[in-house]
């Protein structure tokens, strides 16, 4: 299974970072068609060969994602997306 991992550190508002996770989750959901279900400060990610969460604690945002084969060609991709949207919603 195929993957990735992005952490980055942030000093804005817990508050600030739910709201940033929220418009991640609520972009993969529009643009990827996955499932985001919340638990506490941890969004569960799901759908067709994608299996991931984020999460943020101790002042980094934790995001780790596992992808089946289908899913695998999408991985540069899929981890470019994520990482432009956290260098531009996360400080």
């Amino acid at each position: 299974m195929a993957g990735f991992r992005l952490t980055k550190p942030y000093t804005m508002s817990k508050e600030e970072v739910r709201k940033a996770a929220r418009g991640l989750a609520s972009e993969l959901e529009r643009d990827h068609g996955v499932r985001a279900r919340w638990e506490g400060d941890t969004v569960r990610i799901s759908g067709a060969g994608v299996n991931g969460q984020m999460s943020f604690h101790d002042g980094v945002i934790d995001v780790s994602v596992r992808l089946g084969l289908l899913a695998s060609m999408f991985e540069s991709v899929l981890r470019s997306e994520v990482k432009r949207y956290l260098d531009t919603h996360v400080t």
